[in-house]
């Protein structure tokens, strides 16, 4: 027959008076050491003894000894109580200072970006472990066990705070030269239905259409071609090999635009996106190491303050 594990309520209740008298022999000791009244400590033990079902002590007007049920309940309760306390201790010293683990994800096109503020953080706080996980996927980053997380200002949910990186950047639309040569140029929105389109998966399953602007007016528009990724840099990398047209944010395109193998078409249609925020649980309260994550952010040149982003 199964067996039930679960803890009653005040199961532990007394055990640190017993392990007192034990230790001390002695009921005044013990109420000594903790800062209580002896008969305090003489309740607390009666109350286990009774919760228990046996008595722990053997009670004379000159001495305090242990009963053999007694004997039993603190080898293994008193290593056990120890490991709680060891526990504790090390629980208030990561909430303390800045130390321990701290969990990240980013996505895969962000993390050269973000190198020179990781190696300054690591730098600057050596008691914090960093680890990143890149992935083009939508974390729930309590779910998922991560401390915070990085991606697009319009992808962030609304009960998360959120901490800008990046000013707001045009979404670009590029193709290799040899891919160009081949075709017509596109000059109007209209004319992607005549080219191949390299289109993105979001993390639900469907494909992200490609948004515009003409005037004031937003414009999604549906394309097809011979490409569906979940990430950007494949599609970059996609476009560079002529494969056909990529939109991707301007920042990620560029070092391939300075270099030549790539070219920006449709630039006067191009929307501005939100750009890369830092976003993590608006907790009350919040690890040093992420405080401290979060306050180095906040020091990089150029950034904004702590904003709270509308779901998109």
């Amino acid at each position: 027959m199964k067996q039930n594990f679960t803890v009653r309520q005040g199961a532990l209740d007394g055990v640190e008076a017993f392990l007192g008298v034990a230790q001390h022999r002695s009921f005044r000791k013990a109420a000594a050491e903790l800062g209580v009244t002896p008969s305090a400590i003489s309740q607390a033990v009666r109350t286990l003894e009774a919760r228990i079902g046996a008595a722990l002590f053997i009670r004379t007007t000159r001495s305090v000894g242990l009963t053999e049920a007694g004997e039993r309940f603190i080898s293994r309760a008193k290593p056990a109580f120890e490991e709680l306390i060891a526990a504790s201790e090390i629980a208030r010293d990561l909430g303390q200072r800045p130390a321990g683990l701290l969990r990240l994800t980013v996505p895969r096109a962000v993390v050269p970006m973000l190198e020179p503020l990781i190696a300054s953080f690591c730098q600057a706080y050596p008691e914090v472990e960093m680890e990143i996980a890149a992935s083009a996927e939508l974390v729930d980053i309590a779910a998922e066990g991560f401390d915070v997380g990085i991606r697009p200002g319009q992808f962030i949910e609304a009960d998360m705070i959120a901490v800008r990186l990046t000013p707001p950047v045009p979404l670009t639309v590029v193709g290799s030269p040899d891919y160009l040569g081949l075709r017509q140029r596109p000059k109007l929105i209209d004319d992607l239905r005549r080219h191949a389109c390299l289109r993105m998966r979001r993390s639900n399953g469907s494909i992200a259409p490609w948004s515009f602007v003409r005037g004031n007016e937003a414009v999604e528009v549906i394309v097809s071609g011979p490409l569906i990724a979940n990430d950007m840099p494949t599609l970059l990398g996609a476009a560079v090999e002529g494969l056909g047209l990529a939109q991707v944010p301007g920042p990620l395109a560029a070092g391939a635009v300075k270099a030549g193998k790539l070219v920006r078409v449709l630039e006067p249609f191009a929307p501005m996106a939100p750009g890369m925020f830092l976003y993590y649980p608006g907790n009350r309260q919040m690890m040093p190491k992420l405080r401290a994550f979060i306050d180095h952010v906040k020091r990089r040149p150029g950034r904004t303050s702590k904003i709270r982003v509308a779901t998109v």
